[in-house]
């Protein structure tokens, strides 16, 4: 991995996880170790309502944290319960963390290719709907990381489980001095809780 990624992979490695959270992560775990056990691939579908920050945010730190830990056939996407895009303030927080982006399209919904090490293949980023053909159509977790989505959300067809998994919303530093701390605090919030499910995977 890059060395300015390991170097927060330090930092995130150094912060617990409260019992709470273990709880809420619990049934995330459970679904990995079962497909591990089961030697089936692993699909995660991480679902925002605009699929602009948090999902993708959840996304990219879950590829990276099964890369991380040698937990083989890891496919994680991310949805909307509508399409926007990827918001310019993650992947300037991202970049910061240690990863490396780059736009392969340039339109009010660009896409992204998002690389954790010089060889890896790139994780793709836009915002697009959770039943986009970009996704999985069954055979998936789908991990709900935001309250409105999961309320809004009855039903996803095609989950196998529905787990969720919310967090607050950095959108809503927004336009203030502490925009970038609260982006790059909720980036390291998440990337800590995808660490940890997967170091608990048992391979």
């Amino acid at each position: 991995m890059y060395s300015a990624l390991a170097k927060t992979i330090e930092k995130i490695a150094s912060k617990k996880i409260n019992e709470e959270r273990k709880t809420a992560l619990k049934p995330l775990i459970d679904f990995i170790q079962q497909k591990v056990d089961d030697k089936k691939d692993i699909n995660i579908n991480f679902i925002c309502t605009h699929n602009s920050r948090r999902s993708h945010l959840a996304q990219i730190w879950a590829q990276v944290a099964s890369k991380y830990f040698n937990i083989p056939e890891v496919h994680c996407f991310s949805g909307g319960t509508e399409e926007t895009a990827l918001f310019p303030k993650v992947s300037e927080t991202l970049i910061n963390q240690g990863l490396t982006i780059f736009r392969i399209s340039d339109n009010d919904n660009p896409v992204h290719a998002i690389k954790y090490s010089e060889n890896a293949l790139p994780i793709i980023g836009f915002s697009k709907k959770y039943d986009s053909p970009f996704n999985p159509i069954s055979e998936f977790a789908a991990i709900m990381t935001c309250s409105q989505a999961d309320g809004g959300c009855p039903f996803i067809a095609g989950a196998e489980k529905r787990i969720p998994i919310t967090y607050e919303d950095p959108k809503l530093s927004d336009n203030t001095p502490e925009h970038s701390q609260v982006y790059a605090q909720r980036s390291l919030e998440i990337a800590n809780e995808m660490f940890y499910v997967f170091s608990m995977i048992k391979n």
